[in-house]
C-alpha cells in the first residue's frame, strides 16, 4: 500500500484529506494527517472578537470532526523531514511516505522585532491568534481615548485584507460608542498604499479618508519601544501610540527549515506557481499559507488551490503530465463597517475590477464596493466554511477566476 502524509490539519490540509479520501482506492493509498493539537481555528472570525462580535468559543472546533473516515488523524509535534527516507519524524515515532503534503502554514514571530516582546499581549496585541484577539478584546473595551496604531511589520503577512478591515471595524466600534473623536486611527504599513493591487489600494484609501483613518505607506519597522510607546523606522521615523496592534513577520514552521525542505530562514516552501508541485522536491505538493505563490495568504487560494492540486495529484499517479491550471485566484469579503463589506476577486493577471458576483450582472454581490449583502455574505460564510470547506465538498466557484460580471476599463 502506498502512503501519503499530509502535515497539518488546518483550512487547507483537512480540504485536501477529505478530497483525496474520496478519490482514492483505500486498498492502494492510506492517508496520515498530523498535527499538534485538535483545535481547528476559524481564522477569518478572529477579526470579529476584539469588538465583540464573536467569542473565542464560535471559532474553535475539534478538528477531528473534518478529518474523513479511513484518514489516520495524529496529534503529535512534527520535528524534522526526511526528505531522502521519505519520512516525517515526530517526539512519538516516524511515518513514512511516498507522497507528502506540506499545509503547516505560517505563525508570528513577534521576537524578530527588537522590544516588541516587552509588551506583548499587554500593551501591543494582534488579532491573529486565538489569545491575542481575546486579549485586544478586553483591551479595546477599556480604551476610550489616544492613539490607535495598526502597524504591519513587513510582507507577506496572512490575509492582507485583514487590518484593513480592522481599521473599518474600529472607526464603527468606537463611533458606536461615542468615543470616535477622542480616538486617532492610523493605519502604518511597509506597502505603498492600502492594499498591493492599485485600483482596490485607491478604493480601500478613499475609504479610510472617508472614515477619517490615517495612514502612513512605505513605513519599514525597525524596533517596538514598548517602555514609551513609539514605533520606530529604519529611518527613525517614530510614531507614538496608546494602543499597538501589531502584525509581526509571518514565519513557516522551523522543522522545515531544520529539514531544508524550506527556501530560507523564512520557512515557505518553494512552490510551483501553477501546478502546486514543490519546486526542489518530486513527491512533494505544497498548499496554504507555507506556500510561494504570489497571490495572498488566504482561506480563498487555499480552496482554489487545493482544486488544482487534487487533479494534478490525481494525473500524476496515472502517469499523466500535470496541468499548470492554477492561476492565482483569490476573492475576499472586506468587512467595512457599520454591516457593510466590500468584495474583490482576483488573480495572477487581472488585479480587483468592479461589478457583480457570482452571477454576472445579477449578484448578490457587488464587487469592488459596499454593500450590507456583502457583509451578510461575510456572515455566512462562517457557515459554509465549517460545513462545506474544510470536509472537502464541491464549491460552486470554477478555481479559475471568471471575467464574465466584471467591468474592465
Amino acid at each position: 500500500m502506498k502512503k501519503i502524509v499530509i502535515l497539518g490539519a488546518g483550512c487547507a490540509g483537512s480540504m485536501v484529506a477529505n478530497k483525496l479520501r474520496k478519490a482514492l482506492n483505500q486498498e492502494e493509498w492510506s492517508i496520515t494527517i498530523i498535527d499538534q493539537d485538535d483545535k481547528h481555528v476559524y481564522q477569518p472570525g478572529l477579526l470579529f472578537i476584539p469588538f465583540g462580535i464573536y467569542k473565542a468559543e464560535d471559532v474553535v472546533r475539534s478538528r477531528s470532526e473534518f478529518i474523513p473516515k479511513g484518514v489516520n488523524f495524529v496529534i503529535d509535534e512534527i520535528v524534522a523531514i526526511d526528505t531522502d527516507n521519505q519520512r516525517v519524524e515526530t517526539t512519538a515515532g516516524d511515518y513514512e511516505y511516498d507522497k507528502i503534503i506540506v499545509c503547516t502554514g505560517v505563525s508570528l514571530a513577534p521576537g524578530e522585532i527588537p522590544g516588541l516582546m516587552e509588551g506583548w499581549q499587554k500593551t501591543a496585541f494582534d488579532f491573529y491568534t486565538l489569545e491575542g484577539a481575546v486579549n485586544l478584546g478586553r483591551a479595546m473595551r477599556e480604551f476610550k481615548s489616544g492613539k490607535l496604531i495598526l502597524n504591519i511589520a513587513e510582507f507577506p503577512f496572512k490575509c492582507p485584507v485583514a487590518p484593513l478591515e480592522f481599521v473599518y471595524l474600529a472607526d464603527a466600534y468606537f463611533t458606536e460608542r461615542g468615543l470616535r473623536d477622542q480616538i486617532e486611527i492610523r493605519l502604518v504599513t511597509p506597502l505603498p498604499g492600502a492594499f498591493t493591487k492599485p485600483k482596490a489600494s485607491a478604493f480601500f484609501t478613499q475609504l479610510m479618508e472617508q472614515k477619517n483613518i490615517k495612514t502612513t505607506a512605505n513605513y519599514d519597522l525597525a524596533e517596538v519601544d514598548c517602555k514609551n510607546k513609539k514605533i520606530i523606522s529604519a529611518g527613525d521615523e517614530e510614531i507614538e501610540y496608546d494602543l499597538l496592534v501589531s502584525i509581526p513577520p509571518n514565519v513557516g514552521a522551523r522543522y522545515l527549515v531544520k529539514s531544508g525542505v524550506a527556501m530560507d530562514e523564512i520557512g515557505y516552501v518553494k512552490t510551483n506557481n501553477h501546478t502546486l508541485k514543490a519546486e526542489n522536491f518530486d513527491n512533494m505538493y505544497v498548499l496554504g499559507d507555507t506556500t510561494t505563490l504570489p497571490t495572498s495568504k488566504a482561506g480563498s487560494v487555499a480552496h482554489f488551490s487545493a482544486e488544482v492540486m487534487v487533479e494534478n495529484f490525481m494525473r500524476e499517479i496515472s502517469g499523466e503530465p500535470l496541468r499548470e491550471d492554477f492561476d492565482g485566484h483569490a476573492n475576499c469579503f472586506i468587512e467595512t463597517g457599520f454591516d457593510k463589506a466590500a468584495l474583490i476577486d482576483f488573480n495572477y493577471k487581472y488585479e480587483p475590477l468592479p461589478g457583480k458576483f457570482p452571477l454576472p450582472g445579477l449578484g448578490p454581490f457587488s464587487l469592488l464596493g459596499e454593500s450590507k449583502a456583502n457583509h451578510w455574505g461575510k456572515m455566512m460564510f462562517k457557515w459554509v466554511y465549517w460545513n462545506k470547506l474544510v470536509t472537502g465538498e464541491e464549491m460552486p466557484l470554477e478555481a479559475q477566476m471568471s471575467l464574465a460580471g466584471k467591468v474592465q476599463d
